[in-house]
């Protein structure tokens, strides 16, 4: 199959968007599929406002329509509801095309954290965004239950997978760091409550690995804590593998791609019992989920390395992007259906 897959968020941002949809490419891929990526590269961009590393699409609408000429996909998928996944929602809509979207990130939370604006404005914008979609991907159930609520229709499961080949456990663990250290790993943003970490009385080190637009701020608040930026492949795994405890005190992601890293590599997470840390960290033998935060950071201590990593063996990105492809339907004009309809009822239709 011929997928068109649409997406604001691409490389070089390291985000869990950006991991899950490499990842599922390269299975498509394996899988015999043929995926074109519709990215921000080769348009005309403008910084993100509070985010400038995150570059958005200028005008992209002919951009865009000129993309859907050249591939002729046989399926599209919108991954972000940026000015690319806009313009491709409007374009398939206008075309009469079927298409799927995914609600990777719960953006209305996030504006309200940065701007002040109303939970109901932006879910009533995206209720309209995602409403023509053949189906809207979430990745835990609790998730679609959320957008259900919320009057979300169509909405459908996709979980996510982890690389168990690069994310493995190692017996060293950190000797440049009093330990135990005590590791976030992720963007560095308000939306991610870094201070109900850093605050934290813990014993040891408190370890930021990530960037982004809080880490100057944070840095000067939080002078104890060990700053080291954003790190990728195996540099990233060796902080997972040399840490004691994954701390994620994030409530608004809606899955946390960072916790099956670190359970890969065998470190016991500690989270808040949110949306994202309830669905991923199912089995206390994996992670401590506590709203005493600290409390689940010295419990996960005493944690078994070699149940964690047998826990997140149970994911993979194979099994993840079959259940993405199940959901992709065919690109077919509205037309072209109604015909198909009107054969196999033995009727026709007007042209």
């Amino acid at each position: 199959m011929r997928i068109l897959l649409v997406t604001d968020a691409w490389a070089p941002q390291i985000n869990g968007v950006v991991v899950t949809l490499r990842n599922t490419i390269a299975c498509l891929e394996r899988l015999g599929h043929e995926v074109h990526v519709l990215s921000p590269e080769g348009f005309r961009t403008i910084p993100m406002p509070t985010y400038p590393e995150i570059p958005l699409a200028l005008l992209p609408a002919r951009g865009v329509a000129r993309r859907f000429r050249e591939v002729a996909p046989e399926a599209v998928h919108i991954a972000t509801e940026g000015p690319l996944g806009i313009a491709a929602r409007d374009h398939c809509v206008a075309n009469g095309l079927d298409f799927t979207s995914a609600y990777h990130t719960c953006f209305p939370e996030y504006v309200r954290a940065r701007f002040g604006v109303p939970l109901a404005w932006t879910y009533s914008w995206l209720r309209r965004f995602h409403r023509p979609s053949a189906a809207v991907l979430v990745g835990t159930g609790t998730i679609r239950g959320l957008l259900e609520q919320r009057g979300f229709e169509n909405v459908a499961d996709w979980s996510r997978g982890v690389d168990l080949e690069l994310f493995h456990p190692r017996p060293e663990r950190f000797e440049e760091y009093a330990r135990p250290v005590f590791t976030y790993v992720g963007r560095v943003a308000v939306e991610k409550d870094l201070p109900a970490f850093l605050r934290l009385d813990l014993p040891g080190t408190k370890l930021v690995v990530g960037d982004g637009p809080e880490r100057a701020r944070l840095q000067r608040r939080f002078p104890e804590a060990v700053f080291v930026g954003a790190k990728t492949g195996a540099g990233l795994a060796s902080f997972y593998q040399r840490s004691d405890v994954f701390v994620f005190p994030s409530r608004t992601d809606t899955f946390g791609l960072v916790l099956l890293e670190a359970m890969a590599c065998g470190t016991p997470v500690a989270a808040f019992p949110v949306r994202g840390p309830i669905d991923v960290v199912r089995d206390s033998s994996a992670g401590i989920l506590n709203e005493d935060l600290r409390e689940a950071a010295m419990t996960a201590l005493g944690l078994d390395r070699a149940d964690v990593r047998r826990y997140a063996e149970s994911y993979s990105w194979e099994r993840s992007t079959r259940q993405f492809a199940s959901h992709l339907v065919p690109a077919r004009r509205r037309d072209e259906r109604l015909a198909q309809a009107a054969v196999a009822d033995g009727r026709t239709v007007a042209r």
